[in-house]
């Protein structure tokens, strides 16, 4: 066993590292956070200076096991985990664990850092270890204290006045509250309109559009005109007073230089991958880590290509910084190089955690080079990173911009500009914010004909448009990630999960790659904002952060911090829970009443999500609900629309003696005779359909189901079964495989249970254990009702020895993975 043990975080990462550190080196991966708070209440004592209660998270714990095994034998620990506040955290959690097991006595345990996986980046680091940054420590404890305090006091309060299973997150709240109320200034938009007026001009030389800056002598601006009767009107005027020429009366030239953006950092990573690439902040933070964690190139051998992607840092190392001076004078020559190193400030306090923005960790390996390594997502964000990392050293872009105003009489006058480029500088590499389709402002990069005060531009004709205005956009993930680095929400590392969490609880979805919020998200939004509106306060939730930064740089104590925050918190949590009877939800919205029964109709959340209600609990009949369909929301629908719902269930007719009909249930619309549901296809309307059409529905479903069962035995629980993937052996609890060589009809007992044995795992799909249990012909499944017997009972009546050891052992396997699976469930629910 060598002498030295490492442990990062990914098994990536410990392969690559494993390589340049040679045979006196063990390298571990922890997989990620080893420990976090047990999942109850408690696990943050408030009482006792916030103290808290962790536990080795269940996945891992194999992890921490071979890490432990292999820190017995070794002389000396280094904990080289990533270089931010969480990646600090990981190595003191590995730390802790270590030291209760008594494995550090007598030994020596170091923090090294790294920001980059490269020979020469982990020499240096090995060379300066130091202890691990308690303040780090600290601010990273502090952040999951605040986030699990509010969780486990606020989502209760939404699970009685709103839907059970709801969550309220510390950042994830104020962020929701974004996406809200853009989607409300949205609705509460209303269009103007205005007319444009503009030339077309034939020049000798070449054609081009200007604009109307000016009318009746007075500056023309967006609302100057806004009928076409009017438009209309200034147009012929116009056409009148120029006869059929535009005369040039001011020509002028301005230069102005463009500098290049900064490096890269987390967010403006994020943002521009999903500008250029189209790529979700997920999938950027993926692609980046593989990048980072190392690629196998050629003979080189495994190598990270860039710097750790989580930063806020636009400062680029002396050593980066001459390679790509280098790169740059091979490339593009020395006049692309300016005197010295372009450099660049932060907006974060906090930016020395991760020491350096995001660049290729060497700026000699061009995209071209490497491209036949990566695949085509690591391609693409790889060449956007060393493109943007080359262009912020380069020379700024020399732009000439020229504008020409021309007069349509005495009393009008029209402008045109172009802005050509005179040095492209470093534009010749990269350009910031032009979107994959190399979208631009309409001006740029347009060139004019030369033109003097006096000359005569030949008219071919003059146009207004009609225009109206449009409503704020709603948000794209890299708007998002813009506005809350604006107001300095979260941090680099937790944007990618803020947005996850929204669609993973489905606070909102993402309509044409922009964020709408659920009806759901919406009355989470708005309950908090109306009665914890401190919480979902942006500058607050900002305020907290920066706070958190200072405890990392070792300004502040973190539990001062905790306390100055819960004291007001739980005092206005427990005043909410005593008056939440009369606390008003925020998500009901009434219509009106039905005319037929002047019952009150009204939109509101539900159990199972948003509905509309009929009728309320103090009437004397029952209220009747009905679900809303896709597109619908209770913050729009209107009464006409609301009524209609009520149609269902719609009855169709009769079949083979039973109803037939069809309704909108917990999981769409449905079509039903007796105990048979079938979903309606997409292109079924439920309001519409006819009875031949749901009868069909009903039996193709019913047909299914005939031919699911391809064997079963009387008094077990085993059945084979046809699946969507084809034939596979069931107990409804687990699912077994069979082999490509094996007749599934042809099955006998003994070898089901045994193939279950072998190769059954859990099941896992809602769905699937009911119909694994039921069979669909009633004579059967009463028949196996009766004769259903406990799987140790059937193992008895097995008629060969073999068979029941086997079955005694699949009933064990089964018992003990059957908590798991309820608990999954739970958790999934």
């Amino acid at each position: 066993m060598a002498k030295n043990l490492l442990i990062v975080e990914s098994p990536a990462k410990a392969k690559t590292i494993n390589k340049y550190l040679g045979k006196d080196f063990t390298v571990l991966a922890s997989y990620g956070h080893v420990r976090d708070l047990v999942p109850k209440e408690g696990a943050v004592d408030p009482d006792h200076d916030f103290a808290m209660r962790y536990d080795l998270i269940e996945k891992n714990e194999k992890h921490v096991a071979a890490i432990a095994k292999a820190a017995k034998s070794a002389d000396a620990l280094y904990l080289a985990t990533d270089p931010d506040r969480e990646g600090e955290a990981i190595s003191w959690h590995i730390a802790e664990i270590l030291q209760e097991r008594g494995l550090l006595k007598d030994k020596t345990l170091q923090r090294v850092v790294f920001t980059e996986i490269t020979p020469r980046a982990i020499k240096e680091a090995m060379n300066e270890p130091r202890d691990i940054s308690t303040p780090m420590v600290d601010a990273q404890q502090a952040r999951r204290a605040l986030d699990y305090l509010v969780g486990f006091n606020l989502s209760p309060v939404l699970w009685r006045k709103i839907q059970a299973g709801l969550s309220a997150g510390r950042v994830q709240s104020p962020a929701l509250r974004m996406i809200v109320e853009r989607e409300e200034e949205i609705e509460a938009f209303k269009a103007r309109e205005y007319w444009s007026v503009e030339a077309e001009c034939k020049h000798p030389k070449q054609d081009f559009t200007a604009r109307l800056v000016k009318l009746d002598g007075k500056k023309f601006e967006q609302f100057t005109l806004t009928d076409g009767e009017s438009a209309e009107a200034a147009r012929q005027r116009i056409v009148a007073a120029a006869g059929g020429a535009l005369q040039v009366t001011d020509v002028t030239s301005k230069e102005r230089k463009r500098r290049p953006a900064p490096p890269f950092t987390t967010s403006t990573l994020q943002q521009e991958a999903s500008r250029k690439l189209g790529f979700t902040t997920k999938r950027t933070m993926q692609v980046a880590q593989k990048l980072y964690e190392g690629v196998a190139i050629g003979d080189e051998g495994t190598v990270g290509l860039i710097s750790y992607m989580r930063t806020d840092s636009v400062n680029l190392s002396m050593d980066a910084l001459a390679e790509l001076r280098d790169v740059i004078a091979r490339d593009f020559g020395t006049g692309a190089l300016p005197d010295k190193p372009n450099t660049y400030q932060t907006k974060s306090k906090n930016a020395q955690e991760a020491h350096e923005a995001i660049r290729p960790t060497s700026a000699l390996r061009t995209p071209a080079q490497v491209s036949r390594y990566l695949d085509d997502d690591q391609r693409r964000l790889y060449e956007l990173i060393w493109k943007r990392a080359v262009a912020c050293q380069m020379i700024p872009a020399r732009l000439n911009t020229v504008s020409v105003d021309m007069a349509a009489g005495s009393e009008h006058s029209f402008r045109v500009s172009g802005t050509t480029v005179v040095d492209p500088g470093f534009l010749a590499v990269y350009e910031e914010g032009k979107d994959s389709k190399g979208a631009n402002d309409d001006d740029e990069g347009r060139k004019l004909p030369a033109m003097v005060p006096g000359d005569r531009i030949p008219l071919d004709r003059i146009h207004a448009d009609q225009h109206f205005t449009e409503p704020p956009p709603r948000y794209s993930e890299a708007s998002l990630v813009k506005a809350l680095e604006e107001y300095g929400i979260g941090r680099p590392s937790t944007y990618a999960s803020i947005i996850a969490t929204l669609i993973f609880r489905k606070y909102v979805e993402l309509e044409s790659r922009r964020f709408r919020p659920t009806d759901v998200g919406r009355a989470v939004s708005k309950f908090l904002s109306n009665h914890f509106p401190r919480y979902v306060d942006y500058d607050f939730t900002a305020r907290m952060e920066d706070e958190l930064d200072a405890i990392s740089r070792g300004e502040e104590e973190w539990v001062p911090l905790m306390e100055r925050f819960w004291g007001p918190f739980k005092q206005l949590v427990d005043e909410k829970k005593e008056s939440l009877d009369k606390i008003d939800s925020g998500s009901v919205r009434v219509l009106g009443d039905d005319p037929a029964s002047g019952r009150q109709v009204s939109a509101r959340i539900g159990k199972y999500g948003p509905l509309v209600q009929m009728g309320t609990v103090e009437d004397e009949e029952k209220p009747k609900f009905a679900s809303l369909q896709p597109g619908q929301s209770i913050y729009a629908i209107s009464l006409e629309e609301a009524l209609v719902l009520f149609q269902m269930p719609r009855a169709l007719g009769e079949s083979n003696g039973e109803a037939v009909s069809v309704g909108i249930g917990r999981f769409g619309p449905f079509a039903k005779r007796g105990s048979t549901y079938a979903s309606l296809k997409k292109e079924d309307d439920p309001f519409t359909i006819d009875f031949a059409r749901a009868v069909e529905l009903i039996e193709e479903k019913e047909e299914i189901a005939r031919n699911r069962i391809i064997r079963e035995w009387e008094g077990h629980d085993i059945q084979v079964l046809n699946g969507r993937f084809g034939p596979y052996i069931s107990d409804g609890k687990m699912n077994g495989k069979i082999p490509k060589d094996r007749e599934p009809a042809t099955l006998s007992l003994e070898e089901a249970l045994k193939l279950l044995e072998e190769t059954g795992k859990p099941v896992r799909s809602r769905f699937a254990k009911k119909a694994a249990k039921k069979a669909p012909a009633k004579k059967v499944a009463k028949k196996a009702a009766a004769t259903k017997a406990p799987a140790k009972k059937a193992a008895k009546k097995a008629t060969k020895k073999t068979a029941k050891k086997t079955a005694k052992k699949a009933t064990k396997k089964a018992a003990k993975k059957a908590p798991a699976k309820k608990a999954a469930g739970k958790t999934a629910g």
